[in-house]
């Protein structure tokens, strides 16, 4: 009984987190949603205005005001207990019945050889907080893989020379803006992402796009020999492609 508990925890604990989420959405704090609206708001409208002093103001201010709403959630407090519990119950199980690790020798094969490996320097890096682009001369182009917290990150394509096939590009971003310069003659697939945001693909504008997925493609990409596949994902901000 006791194995069967521990196997539902996590369900028993969302649905519980959820039905106390309504309850303490309806009853207890009524003004949540305007006040996580209102400090997306003011995230959105401080990452704009980055530059001048009134923009950092409204961002640190919008993120303050978000995370002062969420600590006052009962829900939160009880995720909290419940993850406590939850590792509780694993160090009991783990003094109780302790895993046996039993070692496998085996003989080496002296027919097989070490396989060579090829480590490369990224283009980018994970990071919390700054901006990142492309340098802006020549440079040898790898693909790209990275995660973002808070920035912004712009692509341009013309200073490298991209290798025949398909060329990945994936960007997960909790706050900020990507911009991604193509050549002409260069096929492209977008795969967007957001929850609150904005996109400029080639001139088209969409400036008010809430919790939606975006896939678009130039008409020559499935037959093209050089061709580029973006992944983008973002929490809050804008996705920009442009021709150069």
């Amino acid at each position: 009984m006791f194995s069967r508990l521990k196997d539902d925890y996590p369900s028993w604990v969302v649905l519980i987190g959820s039905i106390i989420l309504i309850l303490d959405v309806t009853f207890y704090n009524k003004g949540l949603i305007f006040s996580l609206f209102f400090s997306g708001l003011m995230i959105y409208i401080g990452r704009k205005r980055a530059s001048k002093k009134k923009g950092k103001f409204l961002f640190w201010g919008g993120i303050i005001l978000a995370c002062s709403s969420i600590f006052k959630l009962v829900t939160f407090r009880f995720l909290l207990v419940a993850i406590l519990i939850h590792f509780v119950i694993q160090f009991g199980q783990s003094k109780k019945n302790p895993k046996k690790i039993d070692p496998i020798i085996q003989e080496p094969n002296h027919e097989k050889t070490n396989e060579a490996i090829i480590r490369t320097k990224p283009l980018f890096e994970n990071i919390l907080f700054g901006k990142q682009k492309t340098p802006e001369h020549s440079f040898e182009w790898n693909d790209i893989n990275i995660q973002a917290g808070i920035g912004d990150t712009v692509i341009d394509f013309s200073y490298t020379v991209l290798p025949k096939g398909e060329t990945v590009v994936f960007i997960r971003n909790f706050i900020g803006n990507i911009r991604v310069l193509v050549p002409y003659e260069i096929e492209l697939s977008i795969h967007h992402s957001v929850i609150a945001g904005s996109t400029t693909i080639f001139g088209i504008q969409d400036s008010r796009m809430v919790n939606q997925v975006l896939h678009v493609q130039t008409p020559g990409y499935e037959q093209a020999v050089q061709k580029i596949k973006i992944f983008t994902s973002l929490a809050v901000g804008s996705l920009e492609v442009s021709r150069i």
